[in-house]
């Protein structure tokens, strides 16, 4: 049986690695796919793939082409969630910030550089009209963990993390939501170490297809939001306002998308050069 590592955030939308995991789908057919979850995100899994430590990785778009482009040998094989990602925008429950404009020139609490969370922070600077080199400040804080103590005792002052993961924060009080910035993009995709990939590659399709299988019909699963709400500690209604918000693919990421994210980058001085759609992605 041919051992194959794969990463991802431990969040609801990864719940279809779970289930066939859970149901023996990938040892029916000889493979041992081994999920490692990575609390630090995106950047922590660029880090896993660049040092061999996984094969595979659900991450995030914009993540894993800014870090393709800085040397991580990897390839886009798929999108794997196709709607946005809805970053909520996070102050601690006793800040004195209320508004975005209040958070103009503050200190942002990030996973770490080259993460979802210090990405978007940029996105949302441009969104505003904040001065991209004057107004934003940063503040390592490694993951969820870390962004409730660093903004509870002020080492930073906001925090962007998506937004359902994070309500029960601001349901506990813990954290007040200011605001949500969508991500102008597809959320996350499936990439794979090219040296893996060049070698593998039948098995990676096998991988796609069955969780492309799960993923297709996860909405008429029996009681999925109750199971997603027990799993992941959420309130059912936030469940399923997040399931109807939600779309699932099955295919790779087009052109126009990879261009879309390279040129928003670019403009944000985040990669060097645009690369060609052949270099990111390598179509199965």
């Amino acid at each position: 049986m041919k051992k194959i590592n794969i990463g991802g955030v431990p969040e609801h939308f990864n719940l279809a690695w779970y289930l066939g995991l859970k149901n023996g789908e990938f040892k029916d057919e000889n493979i041992n796919l081994r999920w490692k979850d990575y609390f630090g995100g995106t950047g922590a899994m660029c880090k896993g793939l660049r040092d061999g430590d996984i094969d595979m990785a659900v991450i995030l778009t914009e993540g894993i082409i800014k870090d393709i482009i800085a040397g991580n040998k990897s390839k886009i094989v798929q999108v794997f969630v196709k709607t946005p990602l809805i970053w909520g925008i996070h102050v601690a429950q006793n800040s004195k910030y209320k508004t975005l404009e209040d958070l103009k020139g503050t200190k942002a609490a990030i996973s770490r550089y080259g993460s979802g969370s210090h990405l978007m922070a940029y996105i949302n600077a441009q969104n505003n009209g904040w001065d991209l080199e004057k107004d934003l400040d940063f503040e390592v804080i490694k993951n969820l963990d870390g962004a409730v103590e660093g903004l509870t005792n002020g080492k930073a002052d906001y925090f962007m993390w998506e937004k359902f993961t994070t309500k029960p924060l601001v349901d506990n009080g813990v954290f007040r939501r200011i605001d949500n910035c969508p991500s102008p993009w597809p959320c996350f995709v499936v990439a794979v170490r090219e040296e893996f990939l060049e070698s593998n590659k039948d098995d990676v399709k096998t991988i796609l297809n069955i969780v492309n299988n799960t993923t297709s019909e996860f909405k008429d699963i029996p009681s999925i939001d109750r199971m997603i709400a027990n799993r992941y500690e959420q309130e059912l209604e936030d469940v399923q306002e997040w399931l109807t918000l939600t779309e699932w693919s099955q295919e790779n990421i087009s052109k126009a998308t990879i261009n879309k994210v390279q040129d928003e980058l670019l403009a944000l001085n985040i990669i060097p050069e645009k690369w060609k759609y052949e270099d990111l992605v390598e179509k199965l």
